[in-house]
């Protein structure tokens, strides 16, 4: 057998995988070709696809989640060590020690624990190491005596499903699990919203539970609805030993406690709860979501972390907090783990998001009352300039909030009037009058269901009783749901597909978390990417550094344009300025003036709108559609000529087209703009390279006239000609498929294997429509 003409699937059978499951479980420990991040959705106007996920060869397990090794292969006309580098991408990426290439001849091993006698050598083909041989030596660099080895080995909870955590749960789990073990009392774990913090505190818990390292354990939220949600689903499996603390009552005999922070502390001595518990009760206490205020030194609560000091505790947040005032890094210390928007965005496990940014000319401009001006009230107006900061605060412009539930309205019906829709307002009054305006604004189906507009706010108890109906994906409404505060965090809206801002957001903290609302993906539904309308310029912050996520797309569109984004967008004008909110106002006093001036007669119209795309890196694209394209494809192709010879070479046109989506260039997004009836190749060649373009009909009728298939049969050629009007109507991706030819009229000559057999046999069909290819494409114009 000739080694060398093998190829790399043939190296892995026959030599790579029999050297490893000689020694490793191959139901339990190898696991082959691990796609270990879905690809990041790209998002081009309406089309949507994924790019392309990372794939280890193969990934080797001490138990399963407890991954010791990544193998890289390639075939033998490589070296030994030739796949090394992607190896150590990926078990840097994966958080692995032990890294391995082969050619199928030997084995190069990188150990990346450093404290090896040496970080790489070669190894024999049979002495490839055995699980218990690398679980020791990973051991001994760890330091652990056998009581931590067994806390670090302890099982991962497994309900049967072959649900398995994703790469970086698994990482989270394993390095909090093991600085535990090492004697870490103070941890931060850094995960984007809606990257399944929870699901990672429940494996911690269970495996330090399970182990017996951790006994009685604590979890703090701050939600009512995260607490149930989190023992109806996350935590489930821990069954009779949970409770959640309720009713301010305390029973010791269990193992496992929910609680919402609020529950356990109060301003009165006798609410503080917590104090029932001695202070050495708890050996492990969680503190869910803990940016907010949990690190602030005057917070109630935070007066339970010193109280359980002797217990062992875990933050987790999506927003590390560093302010003068506020520090939960100062608390918990540096993040052991950080998972960031970004990250998730390009694994392609987060939503990407396009934004469309609405100006209003009282926002930009201001308004001043003339002199002696009423409200409708009949309270004399301050005579002042106002502007945004003081608009649905001191200031309610009723036309204001018209227009922005009109061009809510007129963005859901351009794209889909049933989209799950999250409004943030100013306060619950804002609110309000957010949800009227939106009601009038979709009268016909706010009639036909109550529930299409909902106002849910923390004061309002019908609107908090729809909450769990605006999450579920199988519920259909409410679909726009009104609120200030209550929504900002931890509501799990996986099919949420627009996000309007209409209050001004200072903190990054806040921001984040608002748009965590959005970036789930959910397949099921069509959900890959969303939408954020913001009114109040929050977006500039984008531009700080803090923020980790670039948008998709920002659209600033013109008074007269519709709110949905264009393909096409303008260039973007930069430096926007974020404004600090004014102090919340007191209640009206007798005999005071109104704080706030409610003004019924002021026009309020759209002065601007505006829209950027993000690209396959992540990167803010601020030209067009035709311009990205032009640029991608002359850095793949040099010169028309290279891509002709590229084109005319490919056993499979389609295969161009599909490598130039997976860099962002969607063709069938340009063909809307530059014409439907041409092809792939007259795009490319038109946008990248100035030909003049022929539609797909000129190409067709060109073989035509240049009688190009007179040596085939009178049955052959009419077949080839009845190809040819396929390609005419859908371009070549029709013509190499052979599903083609049992569509009418091809139907007429038989079954596919009838048509082929005509030509011969099946090579004779393919040479056949390879000609066909080569007639089309013989010259760019």
């Amino acid at each position: 057998m000739n080694k060398k003409a093998l190829t790399e699937a043939d190296i892995r059978t026959k030599y790579i995988t029999p050297a490893i499951v000689g020694k490793w479980d191959v139901m339990t420990q190898v696991r082959e070709e691990v796609h270990f991040t879905k690809g990041r959705v790209i998002v081009r106007g309406k089309t949507v696809k994924r790019g392309e996920a990372k794939k280890a060869d193969y990934l080797l397990y001490y138990k399963p989640n407890m991954p010791l090794a990544v193998v890289e292969a390639k075939d033998n006309n490589h070296g030994v060590g030739s796949g090394m580098q992607q190896a150590l991408e990926y078990a840097e990426i994966l958080d692995i020690p032990f890294v391995y290439s082969s050619n199928g001849d030997a084995f190069q091993e990188h150990d990346r624990t450093g404290v090896g006698e040496t970080v790489e050598r070669e190894i024999p083909l049979d002495q490839f190491p055995s699980p218990e041989e690398l679980w020791t030596r990973y051991r001994k660099a760890k330091g652990y005596d056998d009581d931590q080895a067994t806390v670090a080995a302890q099982d991962y909870y497994d309900d049967g499903s072959g649900k398995s955590p994703r790469y970086y749960q698994i990482i989270a789990i394993n390095r909090t699990v093991e600085a535990i073990t090492r004697g870490d009392n103070r941890l931060l774990l850094v995960m984007a919203t809606g990257t399944g913090k929870t699901y990672t505190a429940f494996q911690i818990i269970w495996r330090l539970w399970k182990s017996g390292a951790k006994k009685r354990i604590l979890f703090l939220v701050d939600r009512n609805i995260l607490a149930d949600q989190t023992k109806t689903n996350d935590f489930k499996p821990f069954g009779q030993a949970m409770t959640k603390i309720t009713n301010r009552s305390v029973d010791k005999s269990y193992e496992i406690y929910l609680s919402l922070y609020q529950a356990v502390t109060g301003t009165e001595e006798e609410k503080n709860i917590y104090k029932q518990f001695s202070s050495d009760f708890f050996d492990l206490v969680i503190v869910d979501e803990c940016h907010r205020g949990s690190a602030a030194e005057d917070a109630a609560w935070h007066d339970v972390l010193n109280y359980f000091s002797s217990a062992t505790q875990i933050g987790l947040t999506a927003t590390p907090k560093e302010t003068r005032d506020v520090s939960n890094i100062h608390y918990f210390g540096d993040p052991i783990y950080t998972y960031s928007l970004k990250q998730g965005i390009e694994d392609g496990f987060l939503a990407p998001y396009k934004v469309v940014r609405i100006g209003l000319d009282k926002d930009l401009d201001g308004w001043r009352p003339e002199k002696g001006k009423l409200d409708k009230y009949g309270f004399e107006i301050e005579d002042r300039e106002y502007n945004e900061t003081d608009y649905d605060r001191s200031l309610i412009l009723e036309r204001r909030t018209q227009v922005v539930a009109a061009k809510v309205t007129e963005f859901l019906k351009a794209t889909d009037r049933y989209a799950k829709t999250i409004v943030f307002c100013e306060n619950i009054d804002h609110a309000e009058r957010m949800r009227q305006a939106l009601v009038n604004a979709n009268a016909d189906l706010a009639a036909a269901n109550k529930r299409y507009v909902m106002r849910i706010t923390g004061d309002n108890d019908e609107g908090k009783a729809q909450l769990d109906n605006f999450i579920d994906p199988e519920s259909t409404f409410p679909v726009i749901a009104v609120t200030s505060q209550l929504m900002s965090t931890g509501v799990d809206a996986q099919t949420c597909k627009l996000i309007v801002l209409d209050k001004r957001i200072a903190s990054m903290t806040e921001f984040k978390q608002i748009i965590g609302r959005g970036t789930r993906i959910n397949e099921d539904y069509g959900k890959f990417y969303f939408t954020i309308m913001d009114f109040k310029r929050a977006t500039a912050l984008f531009a700080d550094p803090a923020f980790d996520g670039e948008p998709v797309q920002i659209f600033e569109p013109g008074p007269e344009q519709p709110p949905v984004p264009p393909d096409e967008p303008p260039a973007v004008d930069e430096g926007e300025t974020i404004y600090e909110p004014p102090g919340p106002f007191e209640p009206l006093g007798t005999g005071e003036p109104p704080r706030k001036y409610y003004v019924d007669d002021v026009e309020v119209t759209v002065a601007t709108e505006r829209v950027q795309y993000l690209d396959e890196h992540g990167k803010l694209i601020t030209e067009s559609l035709k311009d990205y394209t032009r640029s991608t494809v002359r850095k793949a192709y040099t010169s028309l000529n290279a891509f002709l010879n590229a084109w005319n070479d490919a056993e499979r046109k389609q295969a161009i087209v599909e490598a130039l989506a997976e860099q962002g260039v969607f063709l069938d997004e340009l063909a809307e703009q530059v014409g439907r009836d041409y092809d792939a190749f007259d795009l490319v060649c038109h946008v990248a390279f100035d030909q003049p373009p022929l539609t797909r009909k000129e190409r067709a009728d060109k073989v035509r006239k240049r009688h190009v298939f007179a040596q085939y049969g009178e049955q052959t050629r009419a077949v080839l000609d009845a190809l040819l009007d396929k390609y005419a109507d859908g371009g070549i991706r029709s013509v190499e498929s052979m599903d083609i030819l049992k569509v009418d009229p091809l139907t007429a000559f038989g079954t596919p294997i009838e048509i082929v057999k005509l030509f011969g046999g099946k090579p004779n069909y393919l040479a056949a429509i390879h000609e066909l290819e080569s007639a089309l494409y013989s010259e760019a114009a």
